[in-house]
């Protein structure tokens, strides 16, 4: 483990809570006006910028297991990501993480921006920290991390769970100093009503240890001066768990949960991200 010295919090990251609860609000707004972009409007840009997944492979809904290996999963990304080093796409965006990275419909990320999507279903924190490296030669302008419910799915302790989000952090820092890093929150699940298979482990996890979890990686995105972008209240209902509308099956994202996300990620980019971009 690399020895690290605490890093001063820039002055922008003082404003991250008031970013963090506008966007809250504004995406609400949205939701409660229901303009939210649709799928007929997405740009097919960015379904361009992104290499075409295997069609055998192709969950028949959002949510569902591929058939891939890890192994032929690893190969697939590092061969995506070694087409992103030779191209070098301009505002070239990375996701890392899993399932629900991975089935982030090309066609609702945000347009005018180039994405590379490095997510695994069933993904851990360490397993990705293992896999950083397999797009250490892209040049990312931001890299979006979103990791930790399979940790609790498999029992992995908070600590544990914790650390290895400092760690890819500091390694994403490492080898990408130039790129502006995004750590997200975790998602809550949808709690009894969930339907998914593995759904009897899912409801032993607490919501509210997802929340107090949230709370941790927020402190570590502070100390390490990175963004944090706060999704879980965007998903919650009145209980805390997540809304049965953004949902396929209690933990994976509808339709509807992923434009909430885009919608998030579309706005925290212009509130957060461009201004520091614009700054000499």
């Amino acid at each position: 483990m690399p020895t690290r010295s605490r890093k001063i919090v820039p002055a922008w990251a003082l404003l991250s809570l008031a970013a963090n609860s506008l966007l809250l609000l504004t995406v609400l707004l949205l939701l409660r006006g229901h303009r939210l972009p649709s799928l007929a409007k997405a740009s097919a840009a960015a379904t361009q910028s992104q290499p075409p997944r295997p069609t055998a492979s192709a969950p028949p809904e959002l949510g569902a297991r591929h058939q891939l290996t890890y192994e032929q999963w690893l190969a697939l990304l590092q061969q995506e990501a070694n087409a992103a080093a030779a191209d070098h796409p301009k505002h070239l965006n990375i996701l890392a993480g899993d399932s629900l990275s991975l089935w982030f419909p090309p066609d609702l990320l945000p347009t005018q921006q180039n994405w590379l999507n490095q997510g695994i279903s069933g993904e851990t924190s360490a397993g990705l920290l293992r896999r950083l490296e397999l797009f250490d030669e892209a040049q990312p302008e931001t890299i979006f991390v979103l990791i930790g419910i399979n940790d609790l799915i498999r029992g992995v302790g908070d600590a544990e769970l914790l650390e290895n989000q400092r760690q890819i952090i500091y390694d994403l820092q490492q080898v990408h100093p130039q790129a502006q890093i995004v750590l997200q929150s975790i998602l809550p699940h949808a709690s009894d009503r969930a339907t998914w298979q593995g759904k009897e482990r899912l409801k032993a996890i607490s919501n509210d240890r997802i929340r107090e979890l949230n709370q941790e990686l927020k402190a570590i995105a502070e100390e390490y001066g990175v963004h944090f972008l706060d999704l879980h209240p965007l998903f919650t209902d009145a209980q805390g768990n997540l809304r049965s509308e953004f949902t396929t099956d209690g933990l994976h994202l509808s339709s509807q949960g992923y434009l909430v996300w885009r919608s998030a990620l579309q706005l925290f980019r212009q509130m957060e991200l461009e201004p520091l971009a614009a700054q000499p």
